[in-house]
């Protein structure tokens, strides 16, 4: 099965799509890669969709990847004696540690670290940004605030924090259950909610050790401050949107996807755009103009993967919404001005052997015309190296490791296929010919460009670079 484009497609599982027949209707659909979110999923159901995913993948012969998405903290307001109160502008409301059954004047927050960590002129956003308090008065257990924009506040309704760094990590015990869920259920990536600092990563990293890709969402203020060192300890991540746009003034998320879209880029990090991308999809068979604008500059930018949420997990249309957002990539990747807007946002290589090979190798690729490049990998990491470059030609990734090939499938630009490693440089050309021909990337005659670390099989070593001939018989000579 292979795809007509290069960024990837995240479909998220749920009520309308955890059957296995509609996750093979996904995949054929084009989702590359499919997230259960742990806010909806026991973990009985995240091993029965891991489960159906694997079944499907073996009945299409296609890899793909399961991206295990963490609920991260999540802050609410208690109750209220009558369920709901109004809030009206200018007036005083206080947020304490008292358990009574709120009024419009108080309610009770029972998380006692934001009272701890909040301070006088701190912004709180409740129920998703529709009201906004300020903070007037910490102290005693309390925190008294001004309503800066009011509205109806009912029970259990989320606070966000976007002037406070909370003093909590982003692993709560509920995430530190499902990590190790996730794992057990061999997901491919791990996606981190809440993260403030890169802490949040290491500590992350310490219970995955390797196991899986550990994703960082992107969603507070405080990431953003220190975003480098963020994309620099994960192994990939997602701009998140939804949350970033409660946080911040929305006007500035256009701004921050873009430059995180190049950060990543320049780090070789996978990043995949979130949130609302086909919206109105939920609930009708075609998407607003806007939609697909937005989505085909996700696509414009570079990014490896665009998710699909509510759209293909409860909406009405979850084949019709995975297949609209591959027709768009298709569409935008075959535009006259793709290519000169990816080569624009080109950053320069590392300093490294492996880098400077990749470099080259897509270089060569362009300029002798080459069917394919064909990278071997046993980590993953050439395979990225080479996705960097954003090579116009395809990029064939060959690994013996069916966890790596699952883990590239948020990758731009990839196409992987499980081969046993070869034995010599002969087996290896000869292999990567045969392969670019029978996936239908090259035809007798054609030649392909052959990248791999030499001894083979050592990881992250990549430093050979190979020009091979497909011959009649599909297999290769240099």
């Amino acid at each position: 099965m292979r795809r007509m484009r290069r960024a990837k497609i995240v479909a998220t599982l749920g009520p309308a799509s955890h059957e296995e027949k509609m996750i093979e209707e996904l995949a054929k659909a084009g989702a590359d890669v499919f997230r259960i979110n742990m806010s909806h999923a026991s973990h009985e159901v995240l091993r029965t969709t891991v489960e159906r995913i694997r079944n499907v993948e073996k009945r299409l012969n296609h890899p793909l990847g399961v991206l295990v998405d963490l609920q991260g903290p999540k802050l609410r307001v208690w109750k209220f004696a009558d369920g709901a109160v109004e809030l009206l502008a200018g007036q005083k409301f206080t947020l304490d540690s008292n358990e009574t059954p709120g009024t419009a004047e108080r309610v009770f927050l029972p998380h006692p670290e934001i009272i701890e960590s909040v301070s006088v002129g701190d912004r709180l956003l409740i129920d998703d940004g529709k009201l906004s308090l300020k903070a007037t008065k910490v102290g005693n257990g309390a925190i008294e605030t001004e309503v800066v924009y009011g509205g109806k506040l009912s029970d259990k309704k989320g606070v966000s924090l976007p002037d406070t760094l909370l003093p909590t990590g982003a692993l709560t015990e509920k995430d530190h259950a499902d990590l190790l869920a996730g794992l057990a259920a061999d997901a491919d990536w791990i996606a981190l909610s809440f993260v403030q600092r890169p802490e949040d990563i290491i500590d992350v990293r310490k219970i995955v050790q390797g196991r899986a890709g550990v994703m960082a969402k992107i969603e507070k203020p405080q990431a953003i401050e220190r975003l480098e060192e963020i994309i620099k300890l994960s192994d990939a991540i997602m701009v998140a949107r939804g949350d970033l746009g409660v946080e911040l003034p929305l006007e500035q998320v256009p701004g921050l996807q873009k430059r995180m879209i190049r950060m990543a880029r320049r780090y070789g990090k996978p990043v995949v755009v979130a949130t609302q991308m086909l919206e109105s999809m939920i609930t009708a068979p075609v998407p607003t103009r806007a939609e697909v604008s937005d989505v085909s500059i996700a696509v414009f930018e570079g990014a490896d993967a665009m998710m699909l949420s509510a759209e293909s997990a409860s909406g009405m249309y979850p084949v019709e919404a995975v297949a609209t957002m591959n027709k768009v990539a298709i569409a935008v990747e075959g535009d006259l001005n793709y290519r000169n807007i990816i080569r624009a946002a080109h950053t320069e290589p590392e300093a490294t052997a492996a880098d400077a090979i990749s470099a080259a190798t897509r270089q060569v690729a362009e300029t002798l015309d080459l069917a394919a490049i064909v990278t071997y990998t046993a980590s993953g990491s050439t395979g990225i190296r080479a996705a960097r470059e954003r090579p116009s030609k395809p990029i064939i990734v060959l690994s013996p490791n069916m966890r790596t090939i699952r883990r590239m499938s948020v990758v731009w630009g990839v196409h992987c296929v499980q081969t046993e490693d070869a034995v010599n440089l002969e087996d290896m050309v000869d292999r990567a010919c045969v392969i670019s021909y029978q996936e239908g990337f090259a035809r007798p005659g054609d030649r392909i460009a052959i990248t791999a670390g030499i001894p083979l099989g050592t990881p992250g070593a990549t430093n050979m670079l190979r020009i091979a001939f497909v011959r009649q018989d599909g297999a290769g000579s240099s």
